[in-house]
């Protein structure tokens, strides 16, 4: 059953996940000294219990297999978390604490084994610490270690805008030129751009009186962790203290000289909510999905485009601490990192999992390596945090240019599912085999804004690439653009979709978006559900989805307060058909749940569902429940400041209910050859479910297994599926083009 909700003196939602006590440190005397403190510990209360029974797995289960490796090679490995140093190897490490509530236990271990504690991540209950390699196995074995993993990079994944996605309609747009627009356009909807920066003087980011939309810009950049030095004293921070304000004024950003000097945040912010207000007439219509949306901007990627994960978890926890006070209700992360983890303890989607679970959509970047070096399509390589079933994993398009949809396909270059993290047990090696991606949007050749200094300097991007600024336009410094590919441009398509949908029903929790968004896209020809998810995104299909349910769903579900089967709709469903540029095409009308179900039928919005409770996430028979606490009592607004979360396992559990439509049993086994199970077509499956095809529900569905795949399967001439190990995203150029290394690699 799900978590029921807690009477209000206390600081959880949840009666069943009941926050811990807190503990409080004295506040470091100089800013210098309270970065390196603040930057690991944004909120230094209990937060996370890690799901119980973890701990119990053995020592050897509980590393990640690349920090594994790593330890016992006798090469260096080539990797940022690892080093030499006084003749023994060194590695920085995420570790999550089990039942160690404010986790000075494993602190002392580490500092027993003599490592050093470098930053705190409470909101996911873990710390980033170095440490001798050779002590990995000793530090796995402490009781209170649930899982230890490499503090691995991440990095950048890299309007016509309008018309291709169907933000250009009746229902959403009716007119929109750069001239100005009417109709929805994503204002009052905060979007937090977790990425290389935001340049905030560009002209694609004021409002109609000429002000920016770009409400906040922090840095999360942690020059201590980088430096492979310690975090100092951990300490919380209630929302009124001098801690937290001293933290804030540390971390602020907003007198940067240069906010963006990798460039690539500007170009995905501008799609999401970028505008053409430009003065010149010259320069091209770059308005994005939602333009008038506000916009955050959270630096977590440096200015030569790499970060760590460790920096990306600070962002998010910003995030989720500032979301209900600012509105932010959309997290892009168009940011990857490769992983064996399973997605059940992978730290960066732990993260993302507690963002959804505070009710933020967390849109992803599928991730840039559906070819091989050889130009072979490779399945199995999406990255972190998009292996994560609670995010909305975000594949590209290939539009050709036009803004019709008869010639699109999917690119080359997009990561295709299933997920192939991997989770150790006493009993063997588990993979998660996760339908991914969920959609696809556009992603090739997409112009938007370029990111420059306050003097003219291109961003570095643009300035080791300078076909990308090849318009054949006069460029000025506050109007300037590049064009740009990758599935790190397809994500922030769909953040700008779902800012529309909420402005349109604020009320929508983060999993019925992710649906609504997949029941409406559109199959495209002959593309599977591992390589397009439930097909195209379709901006109108789902702003008037989002238009027939009730307004006041979140605020229910939050507190417990709607029950299951209750009435959702405050219209009646839209036909599940949209005419684009003149051409009708039927929506796929399926959603992916569980891992690797496929559900259809309206009882789906019709009646509350389980599934719609943003605090839980369902796949592979494992029901996670993240519930946040808050800090109240204060001289600060209640039930808004997160604290913490805890976690938990759950084994009741009916995720849908009668009239509901299996439709899992359709899709079969998988086998590549025969295109079935996973590599089934989304249009076949879409065509089969249209007609009434599937298993109709008529009592609530329990635990089952989804579509299978068998482990080892050979997908075609010898390509296995990968182990869990994607590359770095790199930055692509255009399909056919990906930019790697600073290297040119032709698809």
């Amino acid at each position: 059953m799900s978590p029921r909700p807690e009477s209000r003196p206390t600081t959880s939602r949840t009666a069943a996940l009941a926050p811990g006590a807190g503990s409080a440190r004295r506040l470091p005397r100089t800013a210098a000294a309270l970065l390196a403190c603040a930057l690991g510990a944004l909120l230094a209360a209990p937060a996370v219990a890690a799901p119980k029974n973890l701990a119990l797995r053995p020592p050897q289960a509980k590393v990640a297999h690349d920090l594994a490796e790593s330890a016992v090679s006798p090469r260096l490995q080539r990797e940022r978390w690892a080093r030499e140093r006084g003749g023994q190897r060194e590695v920085q490490v995420i570790v999550t604490a089990e039942s160690d509530d404010d986790m000075r236990g494993v602190a002392a271990a580490i500092e027993r084994l003599g490592g050093e504690v470098l930053a705190r991540h409470d909101f996911i209950h873990s710390l980033t610490a170095r440490l001798p390699a050779r002590q990995l196995r000793r530090l796995a074995e402490h009781e209170d270690v649930a899982h230890v993993a490499p503090n691995r990079e991440v990095q950048s994944t890299y309007s016509t805008l309008e018309r291709i996605t169907g933000a250009i309609s009746a229902p959403v747009r009716p007119a929109s030129s750069k001239a100005g627009y009417t109709g929805l356009d994503g204002s009052g909807v905060g979007i937090a751009i977790v990425d290389s920066g935001l340049q905030h003087q560009h002209a694609a980011f004021r409002d109609s009186r000429g002000a920016s939309r770009v409400k906040r810009h922090v840095s999360l950049l942690s020059s201590s962790v980088a430096a492979w030095t310690g975090g100092g004293t951990l300490f919380a921070m209630s929302p009124d203290s001098l801690t937290r304000a001293a933290y804030e004024q540390v971390i602020a950003n907003d007198g940067a000289w240069t906010h963006d000097g990798y460039g690539h945040g500007t170009h995905v912010a501008s799609v999401a909510a970028g505008v053409a207000r430009h003065t010149r007439s010259t320069t091209p219509d770059i308005t994005g999905v939602a333009p008038n949306a506000n916009l955050y901007d959270v630096k977590v990627i440096g200015d030569d485009g790499v970060g760590t994960v460790s920096d990306a978890i600070e962002g998010i926890q910003w995030v989720i601490y500032n979301a209900r006070a600012l509105n932010i209700k959309v997290m892009n992360l168009s940011i990857a990192a490769r992983s064996t983890d399973s997605w059940r303890v992978d730290p960066l989607a732990a993260a993302a999992r507690a963002a959804v679970a505070a009710g933020i959509t967390v849109v992803v970047a599928a991730g840039n390596y559906g070819r091989d070096s050889k130009g072979r399509e490779v399945f199995g390589t999406i990255g972190s945090p998009g292996h994560d079933p609670s995010v909305i994993t975000v594949g590209a398009v290939n539009f050709k240019g036009s803004v019709g949809r008869g010639d699109d396909t999917v690119t080359a270059f997009s990561s295709r599912g299933p997920t192939r993290g991997a989770f150790a047990t006493g009993g063997g090696t588990v993979r998660d085999n996760v339908l991914k991606p969920d959609l696809v949007a556009p992603g090739n050749r997409v112009v938007g804004a370029a990111a420059r200094s306050p003097i003219g300097s291109w961003n570095r991007i643009a300035a080791q690439n300078w076909s990308i600024v090849g318009v054949d336009v006069p460029q000025y410094t506050d109007e300037s653009v590049m064009q740009m590919s990758g599935t790190s441009i397809a994500a922030p398509v769909v953040s700008g979709a779902v800012a529309l949908m909420l402005q349109a029903n604020p009320g929508l929790t983060p999993p019925l978006v992710k649906a609504m968004l997949q029941y409406s896209a559109q199959p495209l020809p002959g593309a599977s559900l591992v390589q397009q998810g439930a097909g195209a995104l379709n901006v109108e299909g789902a702003v008037l989805m989002a238009r027939s349910l009730r307004t006041d769903l979140w605020s229910l579900i939050d507190q417990g307060l709607l029950p299951i089967g209750s009435p959702l709709l405050a219209a009646p469903l839209p036909a599940a058909r949209t005419t684009h540029e003149g051409q009708p095409f039927n929506w796929s009308r399926i959603v992916f749940a569980g891992g690797n179900h496929v559900l259809s039928g309206e009882a789906l919005f019709t009646r509350h569902q389980e599934i719609w409770n943003p605090r839980l996430a369902w796949a592979n028979g494992i029901v996670r429940a993240t519930s946040p606490d808050y800090w109240n009592n204060g001289g600060y607004p209640a039930w808004t400041y997160v604290r913490g979360f805890r976690v938990q396992d759950f084994t009741r559990f009916q995720p849908v209910g009668a009239g509901v439509n299996v439709a899992t049993v359709l899709a079969g086994n998988s086998s590549l050859v025969a295109r079935t199970g996973v590599f089934r077509p989304t249009s076949q499956m879409a065509s089969w479910v249209g007609s009434g095809s599937g298993q109709w529900l008529v009592q609530p569905l329990t635990l089952a297994q989804g579509i299978v795949l068998s482990e080892g399967i050979v997908l075609s001439e010898g390509i296995v599926l990968s182990e869990g190990i994607v590359l770095s995203e790199g930055i692509v150029l255009s399909e056919g083009i990906v930019l790697s290394e600073q290297k040119l690699v032709t698809e």
